[in-house]
């Protein structure tokens, strides 16, 4: 099996859980056509036999990953950079801009993608009052999801993942949270934190660059 098929695979086959009530979950892949957005993105990067590294950010944006089904990706730089079209509204997620500003710096999608699978930590999205809201923010919505992001993280790792070294996007609770699962299931003999691209663009934005030539430098020396 490919590892395009395999990745598919893992998508196509999780399952939601429940939320407190407050809580929506973002399931992109419920969508017949963000099913295909997924199929041919990963046909078109992953179609080898290759492992890749995983870099795990924290779970999909309600106008990016939520929407296409790519982590760090919204449906405008999936048409520009990789060259897959939608019919979903062209607007641009302020992550995936970033995500994709640094994937140019590296040397376009093709060469980053033949060494990096983005994923997050949670597959499934969550909105609360209209808001993005991360899966470690309450207590009851972790508790009851633990045991399957822990499960996901394994199968990726076991089926098309490189268990030497992984990437924590977003340093504090992401990161924390990781270190204490992957001290316990040892996924990953090394984690290699960067800083999410959201707090870059929302409170470093004058520092960009340096953080972009940062995670640059950093993954082509994995």
């Amino acid at each position: 099996m490919k590892t395009s098929d395999k990745i598919i695979k893992f998508f196509f086959n999780l399952n939601k859980l429940e939320t407190p009530s407050s809580i929506e979950v973002l399931d992109p892949y419920s969508s017949k056509e963000t099913k295909k957005i997924v199929s041919e993105f990963y046909s078109k990067f992953y179609s080898d036999n290759n492992n890749r590294i995983i870099c795990f950010g924290i779970n999909p944006g309600r106008f990016g990953g939520g929407i296409t089904g790519i982590p760090f990706t919204d449906p405008y730089f999936l048409e520009k950079n990789c060259g897959i079209n939608s019919t979903y509204m062209k607007k641009k997620e302020i992550s995936a801009s970033y995500i994709y500003e640094m994937i140019e710096a590296y040397g376009g999608v093709q060469k980053f993608y033949n060494k990096f699978f983005i994923s997050s930590i949670c597959p499934y999205g969550f909105i609360e009052s209209g808001n993005n809201f991360n899966y470690y923010d309450n207590k009851i919505l972790l508790k009851n999801w633990k045991k399957s992001i822990i499960n996901w993280i394994n199968i990726q790792v076991n089926s098309f993942g490189n268990p030497k070294k992984c990437v924590i996007i977003g340093k504090g609770k992401n990161q924390k949270f990781f270190e204490m699962i992957n001290k316990e299931y040892k996924f990953f003999d090394e984690i290699i934190t960067l800083p999410h691209p959201r707090w870059v663009m929302q409170y470093k934005l004058k520092e960009k660059q340096h953080h972009i030539n940062n995670y640059v430098t950093t993954l082509k020396n994995l």
